[in-house]
C-alpha cells in the first residue's frame, strides 16, 4: 500500500534545496540558491508559494525548475518568479510555462508588480509541443508581459543566463539588473553563431553583462554578485508605486550633499564640468538612484528625492562628449521618460546641450528618426515637468529636453544661460564665413568677429528671453532646489489628458 504522506513530504522536500552536487557548483560559480535569493528579496515569513509540487511525478524536476508565488518586499505586495538553475539548468517545460503565465495573470488582475529572478537555458527541446506553439505556451508570458508594461514595475535580475526565446523576458522589463561574469542573454549562443554564421565570439562578447550594460543597453545595472542584485532590484522598487493608479512613496526630507554656488556651473562653454554635482545640489543627500550608467554616459538619467519627493532626472552631461545627444542617449531618455511618466513620477530636465550629433555615422545610424523617439516621450509625458537651462540650450537639443514649446509647467534658466539655434562661433561662421574671409588684415578680422559674437550674445540674452515670455524665470543658482519644490508641488494638480486615441507611432 501506498504510503501518501511519506511521497508528499519527500516531493516537498526535494524542492526545498539543491542536491550536494548541484550546490557544489552553485558555489563555485559565487551563486546563491533560488529560495535564498528570495529570501534577500521578499519580508521573512511573506513569501506565500504557488503550485510547489508541479511536476513532482517526475523525478529530477522540482517544482518544475521555477519558484514563484506572492511576497512582501519591503512592507509592499509583490509577486515572485524564480528560476532554480540546478534543475535542468533552470530550462522550461510545459508546467514551468503555465506558472509563469498564471503569475502574469494575477499580476494583470491584481495590478501587482512582478520581480523576475532570471537564471534559465531557455525552453526544453524535449518538451516543446507542450510549451512553444500553443495559446498558453511560452509565447504568452511575452504577450502578458506587454499588457503589464506601465500597468506595474516589472523589475529583473540576471544571474545566469537568460537564453534564445527566454531573453525576451528580461527585455520586456523596466529594470535589468546583470550580475558580472555570470549574466548573459543572447538569441543564440556562440556554438550556434559559429554553427550558423560562422562567426566565432566568446560568450561575454556575445550577450556578457558588460556588453549589455555599456554597448547594447539591454542591461540597465551591473552587480558584483546575487546579493547586490538584489539590493539594487530593491532600491530601485523603492522609488515607484505598486502600479499606475498609485503615486510613488515620499520620504522625510534631507538636505542636498553640497550648496549650488554660483561657480559650480562654468559659464564659458569650454570649460567642461560633471553634472552629478548639480545634481548633487539639488537633490536630497545620498538619493540620487541612476539608471544604465554605463550606457550612453553623456546624458545621465535616474532617480532622486527632492524634498522627500520622488522625482525623475533626465541631464545632459558636458563632461562626456560635450553633452552631445547621440542615437543612443537619444533612446535612453526615452525609455527612461516613458518609464518616470507611466508610474507618475515628475519630470527634472538638466539641460547643457549644444544639439544632437552630425555627421554620415549618426546620419546612418538614424539618429534623426531616434532624435524624433526622443522628442516623442518629451511631448507625451504629462507628469509634472520643470526644465531647467543649467548653460545652453542649441538647436533641437532644447525640443529634447523640454523647451517651453513642448508644454512644462515651467521652463526656467540660471542666469548665466543660453538659448539658440546654435553656438555663437557655430552661428557666426554659418552666416558671415564669406566676409571674414574677405578681410586680410588679421586684427580687424578678429575684431570684426568679436563684435558679430557680441550683437549675437545679446540677441540670445537669457534676460530678453524672459522677458518676451520665451522662459518663465531665471532662478538664481542657490535658489533653484527650492524653486523646483515650489514649482512640482503646484503642478501636481495637473490635467494628465495628452491626446485621445488609441496610441501614437513611435518613429522606432
Amino acid at each position: 500500500m501506498r504510503d501518501h504522506w511519506t511521497e508528499v513530504k519527500a516531493a516537498r522536500e526535494a524542492t526545498l534545496g539543491p542536491p550536494e552536487k548541484a550546490a557544489a557548483k552553485l558555489a563555485s560559480q559565487n551563486k546563491l540558491y533560488v529560495r535564498d535569493r528570495i529570501a534577500l528579496l521578499v519580508d521573512e515569513g511573506s513569501f506565500v508559494e504557488d503550485a510547489q509540487l508541479a511536476n513532482a511525478l517526475n523525478a529530477g524536476l522540482p517544482a518544475d525548475g521555477v519558484v514563484t508565488g506572492r511576497a512582501l518586499v519591503d512592507g509592499r505586495p509583490a509577486l515572485i518568479v524564480a528560476n532554480d538553475p540546478t534543475v535542468k539548468a533552470g530550462s522550461w517545460g510545459a508546467r514551468t510555462v503555465e506558472k509563469i503565465v498564471r503569475i502574469t495573470e494575477a499580476a494583470i488582475r491584481d495590478e501587482l508588480p512582478i520581480f523576475w529572478l532570471i537564471d534559465s537555458a531557455g525552453a526544453r527541446i524535449t518538451d516543446q509541443v507542450q510549451l512553444f506553439p500553443g495559446r498558453r505556451g511560452a509565447g504568452r508570458i511575452f504577450h502578458n508581459q506587454v499588457a503589464l508594461s506601465g500597468k506595474v514595475p516589472q523589475i529583473c535580475c540576471l544571474f545566469g543566463p537568460s537564453a534564445a526565446g527566454g531573453a525576451y523576458i528580461p527585455a520586456f522589463c523596466d529594470l535589468v539588473i546583470m550580475v558580472d561574469g555570470n549574466a548573459s542573454m543572447y538569441l543564440g549562443s556562440p556554438r550556434m553563431a559559429e554553427m550558423v554564421v560562422g562567426e566565432k565570439v566568446t560568450l561575454e562578447e556575445m550577450g556578457g553583462a558588460r556588453m549589455h550594460t555599456s554597448v547594447s543597453g539591454c542591461g540597465d545595472l551591473l552587480a558584483a554578485d546575487d546579493a547586490e542584485a538584489i539590493d539594487l532590484a530593491k532600491h530601485y522598487f523603492s522609488y515607484l508605486p505598486g502600479s499606475w493608479q498609485s503615486q510613488p512613496p515620499s520620504y522625510d526630507e534631507t538636505p542636498p550633499a553640497r550648496d549650488f554656488t554660483r561657480d559650480l556651473v562654468p559659464a564659458e562653454e569650454s570649460v567642461g564640468f560633471d553634472i552629478h554635482d548639480v545634481i548633487d545640489a539639488v537633490v536630497d543627500a545620498d538619493t540620487f538612484f541612476e539608471i544604465k550608467p554605463s550606457y550612453a554616459p553623456e546624458l545621465v538619467t535616474g532617480f532622486g528625492l527632492l524634498a522627500g519627493q520622488v522625482i525623475g532626472i533626465v541631464a545632459n552631461q558636458p563632461a562626456v562628449k560635450g553633452g552631445v545627444l547621440f542615437v543612443d542617449s537619444a533612446d535612453k531618455a526615452a525609455r527612461f521618460i516613458w518609464l518616470c511618466d507611466a508610474f507618475n513620477v515628475p519630470l527634472v530636465y538638466l539641460c547643457d546641450v549644444p544639439g544632437f550629433m552630425i555627421g554620415s555615422e549618426v546620419e546612418r545610424a538614424g539618429i534623426i528618426r531616434h532624435g524624433a523617439k526622443m522628442i516623442t516621450a518629451v511631448s507625451e509625458a504629462t507628469v509634472p515637468t520643470v526644465s531647467v537651462i543649467v548653460r545652453k540650450a542649441y538647436g533641437a537639443g532644447l525640443y529634447a529636453m523640454c523647451g517651453p514649446g513642448f508644454s512644462p509647467d515651467a521652463c526656467i534658466a540660471l542666469p548665466t544661460a543660453k538659448i539658440a539655434v546654435m553656438g555663437p562661433e557655430a552661428a557666426i561662421n554659418a552666416v558671415y564665413y564669406n566676409k571674414i574671409q574677405e578681410i586680410a588684415d588679421e586684427t580687424e578680422r578678429v575684431e570684426y568677429v568679436s563684435r558679430l559674437r557680441e550683437e549675437y550674445e545679446t540677441d540670445i540674452d537669457i534676460l530678453r528671453l524672459a522677458a518676451d515670455l520665451v522662459i518663465d524665470a531665471i532662478v538664481e543658482p542657490e535658489d533653484l532646489r527650492t524653486d523646483l519644490i515650489a514649482r512640482l508641488a503646484a503642478a501636481q494638480t495637473k490635467n494628465r489628458h495628452f491626446s485621445t486615441r488609441r496610441h501614437g507611432v513611435p518613429p522606432v
